[in-house]
């Protein structure tokens, strides 16, 4: 922590602080036992020393990692149940929802018929099924009158009863449509809730795989430059200390769904026979990946870089690419021919 000067110490958060003089000799008699006497204004101030250059904050011991950690995972649980409970009410309203849609097919088969039966009433009175006032003056039958007055009152009666009818038809057709509408809108929030909970949740998820990856550091020893001493290979798999610790933290972190390649003997050298190097494949025979597994090699390769230092991680090749820990950037490599040659389906990573 940065030690600050003594005119630093003046300062407040909003500017400096100026005191009253009196108040500064008293002070000043305070802290010496004796009485402070103000300079004369002719003489200048003694210059003030510099402020210390801030110190690197120190690195965390694996104490505080395990403390953190503790806290990551104690806040990722209740993140984790958030999202619990977010699928629970999603898979409820999805559920209304379809209710909903239901009983809106069902009403609007109910809604369509009602519609035609009261269009083929509405052509039959079009079309002379009901007598006009012109025919009932001029009607000379007076039971051919009678009959057809009966008939009207009869078309009459049954017309407002259709129409009574299709009027609560068409409200429950109504509020069926609302109800389906409102419960598809809820469905939509329950869905970004859900999905604005599981990001929280895998955000968390991605610091505990962080803070976990902090708790390792590559074995060996490391030259003042940064890079490491080489080690020798070992066990049955004949790769070093340092590229198994690599391997192993990959395969905790990813899914490498075609297995991972490293000790092999190759007559071109390179890291592979020296234990040094291994591949993590994204597809099988040389096929080129899909855009998912594209993506999985772009993660690796993103990860090693942010560990290579502490890990030990001397290059990565990745789609005719290679980044390495002296430059920091990726360069393009030449044309090897063919998906695996070129790394296109799996990310090659390599340490000193």
């Amino acid at each position: 922590m940065a030690v600050a000067s003594p005119a630093d110490r003046r300062r407040s958060p909003l500017g400096t602080l100026h005191l009253p003089l009196a108040l500064v000799l008293t002070l000043a008699g305070t802290m010496t036992g004796q009485p402070a006497q103000a300079e004369p204004a002719s003489r200048s101030a003694p210059a003030q020393p510099l402020a210390r250059p801030a110190q690197a904050a120190p690195k965390p011991t694996v104490k505080q990692l395990k403390k953190e950690l503790a806290a990551l995972q104690k806040d990722s649980d209740r993140l984790i149940t958030d999202y619990y409970n977010g699928r629970i009410a999603h898979e409820k309203a999805e559920k209304a929802e379809k209710a909903a849609k239901a009983r809106l097919a069902a009403a609007q088969e109910v809604f369509d018929r009602e519609s035609s039966e009261l269009r083929a009433m509405a052509v039959a009175q079009y079309t002379g099924a009901v007598p006009s006032e012109q025919e009932l003056i001029s009607s000379v039958d007076p039971g051919a009158l009678l009959g057809r007055l009966a008939l009207t009152r009869h078309l009459a009666d049954r017309q407002h009863a259709r129409l009574t009818g299709f009027a609560r038809v068409r409200d429950e057709h109504a509020a069926a449509e609302a109800e389906a509408a409102a419960r598809t809108a809820e469905l939509a929030d329950q869905i970004e809730d859900l999905a604005g909970s599981k990001e929280k949740a895998q955000k968390q998820i991605d610091r505990i795989k962080d803070k976990i990856d902090q708790l390792y550091q590559a074995p060996g020893v490391r030259r003042s430059d940064g890079t490491w001493v080489p080690q020798l290979p070992e066990g049955p798999d004949h790769i070093t200390p340092r590229m198994r610790l690599v391997k192993a933290l990959v395969q905790e972190r990813f899914d490498v769904p075609f297995g991972i390649g490293c000790y092999r003997t190759i007559q071109d050298g390179g890291e592979h026979p020296l234990g040094r190097a291994c591949d993590f494949m994204l597809s099988r025979g040389g096929a080129m990946p899909t855009a998912a597994e594209v993506a999985r090699g772009n993660e690796i390769a993103a990860w090693a870089i942010k560990n290579s230092q502490r890990l030990g991680i001397m290059y990565i090749i990745y789609r005719q690419r290679i980044w390495h820990a002296r430059r920091g950037t990726w360069r393009m490599m030449s044309d090897r021919g063919g998906a695996t040659a070129n790394h296109y389906d799996h990310p090659h990573i390599s340490v000193y």
